[in-house]
């Protein structure tokens, strides 16, 4: 079984940045927001909705797109990434639905003390401490809100990885097909989350495999704080 290999919190260059704005999410992202509304088909999806590690925002908009009721605040500590974002955002025309705001976690000053909603897609396995990622959600979540967290899945070998690698990133470039090998590679795997939201007494949320790179973890809390 490979051991996780961690990689930088940030993903800040220029390059890397341009590569991740112009890249094709389409599948990914795609997937992410129709498990999200498969999750809570029988919610009425409205109010604020944080976005914790957004990056160049594709989430953030797809989201706010699908939910017209919800503005969205999205938070990330690459300045470069944001920006990319921020274009994004105006090129929508949802400059007043979608607020980026830069910011390093835990630390990242937010506006509100609660959300109606927290996703987040990718950000987990960039953490060196993934206790972050659940105590943010700890912090700014009530019993009603809708969590709903997707990230990558770590494969048992370097040889799965490149593996994966070669099947969905092949004609992506190559800072992209690099990064996505450290990603998996740096990703944990369901059993290990298990343990951390066990010992973040998140233990109520769901954890599942939806492809053969991702896992979920969705649910709420179960009583106002």
């Amino acid at each position: 079984m490979m051991k996780r290999i961690p990689e930088p919190d940030l993903m800040n260059g220029d390059k890397q940045a341009l590569a991740y704005a112009n890249a094709d999410f389409n599948e990914p992202h795609s997937l992410f927001i129709e498990l999200f509304s498969q999750t809570f088909s029988y919610t009425n999806i409205q109010g604020h909705v944080l976005d914790l590690g957004c990056g160049p925002a594709d989430i953030s908009i797809r989201f706010a797109k699908t939910y017209p009721r919800c503005l969205i605040e999205g938070v990330d500590g690459a300045k470069n990434m944001l920006k990319h974002g921020r274009e994004a955002v105006i090129k929508q025309k949802l400059e007043r639905r979608v607020d980026l705001i830069c910011g390093y976690l835990p630390k990242a000053q937010l506006p509100r003390a609660h959300y109606d909603v927290i996703i987040s897609n990718s950000l987990l396995h960039h953490l060196t401490d993934p206790m972050i990622l659940w105590d943010m959600i700890k912090k700014y979540t009530t019993g009603s809100t809708s969590i709903f967290i997707m990230d990558l899945m770590r494969p048992d070998s370097l040889q799965a990885a490149e593996q994966l690698v070669g099947d969905y990133a092949a004609t992506e470039p190559a800072v992209l097909q690099e990064d996505f090998l450290h990603s998996l590679c740096a990703s944990y795997r369901v059993d290990e989350v298990t343990e951390q939201l066990q010992k973040a007494g998140l233990g109520m949320l769901k954890i599942k495999a939806v492809t053969d790179r991702h896992f979920i973890v969705c649910g709420r809390l179960g009583s106002e704080r």
